[in-house]
Protein backbone atom coordinates (compact mmCIF):
# COMPACT_ATOMS: atom_id res chain seq x y z
CA UNK A 1 0.00 0.00 0.00
CA UNK A 2 1.69 3.07 -1.28
CA UNK A 3 -0.98 5.34 -0.67
CA UNK A 4 -3.86 6.25 1.12
CA UNK A 5 -6.87 8.83 0.88
CA UNK A 6 -6.14 11.33 3.63
CA UNK A 7 -9.79 10.95 4.64
CA UNK A 8 -9.52 7.46 4.93
CA UNK A 9 -6.22 7.73 7.24
CA UNK A 10 -7.58 10.31 9.67
CA UNK A 11 -10.86 8.20 10.12
CA UNK A 12 -8.57 4.85 10.78
CA UNK A 13 -6.20 6.22 13.06
CA UNK A 14 -9.16 7.56 14.51
CA UNK A 15 -8.70 11.29 15.01
CA UNK A 16 -11.53 11.85 13.68
CA UNK A 17 -15.03 9.58 14.64
CA UNK A 18 -16.65 8.58 11.26
CA UNK A 19 -14.94 9.05 7.61
CA UNK A 20 -17.65 11.39 6.84
CA UNK A 21 -16.56 13.94 9.72
CA UNK A 22 -12.90 13.18 8.21
CA UNK A 23 -14.25 14.26 4.60
CA UNK A 24 -15.73 17.27 6.09
CA UNK A 25 -13.05 18.48 8.00
CA UNK A 26 -11.20 18.43 4.56
CA UNK A 27 -13.61 20.02 2.78
CA UNK A 28 -13.58 23.13 5.65
CA UNK A 29 -9.69 23.92 5.11
CA UNK A 30 -9.19 22.18 8.30
CA UNK A 31 -7.00 19.36 7.24
CA UNK A 32 -3.47 20.76 6.10
CA UNK A 33 -0.33 18.87 4.35
CA UNK A 34 2.55 21.44 4.24
CA UNK A 35 0.43 24.19 5.32
CA UNK A 36 -1.87 23.87 2.21
CA UNK A 37 -5.36 23.06 3.07
CA UNK A 38 -6.16 19.55 0.94
CA UNK A 39 -9.31 17.30 -0.52
CA UNK A 40 -10.54 14.93 0.82
CA UNK A 41 -9.72 12.66 -1.98
CA UNK A 42 -5.85 13.81 -1.56
CA UNK A 43 -3.29 10.39 -1.01
CA UNK A 44 -0.71 10.93 1.65
CA UNK A 45 2.33 8.85 1.85
CA UNK A 46 4.80 7.81 4.86
CA UNK A 47 6.20 10.53 6.45
CA UNK A 48 4.32 13.34 5.42
CA UNK A 49 3.03 16.03 8.33
CA UNK A 50 -0.60 16.33 8.35
CA UNK A 51 -1.96 19.37 10.49
CA UNK A 52 -5.54 18.86 12.18
CA UNK A 53 -7.04 22.17 12.86
CA UNK A 54 -9.76 21.78 16.13
CA UNK A 55 -9.87 24.96 17.54
CA UNK A 56 -7.95 26.00 19.28
CA UNK A 57 -5.37 23.52 18.63
CA UNK A 58 -3.73 22.91 15.73
CA UNK A 59 -2.57 19.10 16.08
CA UNK A 60 0.41 18.09 13.98
CA UNK A 61 0.79 14.33 12.77
CA UNK A 62 3.42 12.49 11.10
CA UNK A 63 2.56 9.43 8.78
CA UNK A 64 4.40 6.27 10.21
CA UNK A 65 2.10 4.09 8.15
CA UNK A 66 -0.62 3.85 5.92
CA UNK A 67 -4.12 2.20 7.14
CA UNK A 68 -7.38 2.29 4.86
CA UNK A 69 -9.46 0.13 7.62
CA UNK A 70 -9.85 1.46 11.07
CA UNK A 71 -8.09 0.11 14.03
CA UNK A 72 -7.72 -0.66 17.96
CA UNK A 73 -6.52 2.25 20.23
CA UNK A 74 -3.34 0.42 20.60
CA UNK A 75 -2.55 0.00 17.41
CA UNK A 76 -2.48 3.83 15.99
CA UNK A 77 1.01 4.44 17.39
CA UNK A 78 2.38 2.51 14.97
CA UNK A 79 0.39 4.68 12.01
CA UNK A 80 1.34 7.96 13.51
CA UNK A 81 3.33 10.29 15.68
CA UNK A 82 1.95 13.31 17.20
CA UNK A 83 4.63 16.05 16.76
CA UNK A 84 2.29 18.63 17.81
CA UNK A 85 4.14 21.71 19.14
CA UNK A 86 4.28 22.66 23.17
CA UNK A 87 2.87 25.51 22.50
CA UNK A 88 -0.22 24.46 20.91
CA UNK A 89 -0.67 21.94 23.64
CA UNK A 90 -0.44 25.14 26.26
CA UNK A 91 -3.42 26.59 24.67
CA UNK A 92 -5.76 23.70 24.82
CA UNK A 93 -4.97 23.46 28.45
CA UNK A 94 -5.18 27.22 29.33
CA UNK A 95 -9.20 26.70 27.43
CA UNK A 96 -9.40 23.54 29.52
CA UNK A 97 -8.90 26.46 32.91
CA UNK A 98 -10.70 28.88 31.52
CA UNK A 99 -13.49 27.03 30.42
CA UNK A 100 -15.83 27.61 32.95
CA UNK A 101 -14.91 31.00 32.85
CA UNK A 102 -17.07 32.24 29.43
CA UNK A 103 -19.85 29.71 29.64
CA UNK A 104 -22.07 29.62 26.69
CA UNK A 105 -25.26 31.90 26.75
CA UNK A 106 -28.06 29.01 27.57
CA UNK A 107 -25.86 26.46 29.22
CA UNK A 108 -27.89 26.88 32.46
CA UNK A 109 -26.25 27.35 36.13
CA UNK A 110 -22.68 25.73 36.53
CA UNK A 111 -22.92 22.56 38.32
CA UNK A 112 -21.40 21.76 41.65
CA UNK A 113 -18.07 20.64 40.15
CA UNK A 114 -18.11 23.95 37.82
CA UNK A 115 -18.99 26.58 40.94
CA UNK A 116 -16.51 25.00 42.57
CA UNK A 117 -13.37 24.94 40.23
CA UNK A 118 -14.60 28.77 39.70
CA UNK A 119 -14.27 29.13 43.55
CA UNK A 120 -10.80 27.49 43.14
CA UNK A 121 -9.88 29.62 40.49
CA UNK A 122 -11.06 33.24 42.08
CA UNK A 123 -9.35 32.54 45.60
CA UNK A 124 -12.73 32.92 47.06
CA UNK A 125 -15.83 30.88 48.83
CA UNK A 126 -19.31 31.56 49.01
CA UNK A 127 -19.25 31.60 52.55
CA UNK A 128 -16.64 34.51 52.41
CA UNK A 129 -18.83 36.42 50.66
CA UNK A 130 -20.97 36.82 53.51
CA UNK A 131 -19.87 39.01 56.90
CA UNK A 132 -20.85 36.88 59.95
CA UNK A 133 -19.66 39.49 62.37
CA UNK A 134 -22.33 42.08 63.39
Amino acid sequence: MDEVRIDKWLWAVRIFKTRTVASEACKKGRVMIGNVSVKPSRNIRAGEIVQVRKPPVTYSFKVLSLADKRMGAKLVPQFMENVTPPEQLELLELNKISGFVDRQRGQGRPTKKERRDMEQFNGSTAIDAFDWEE
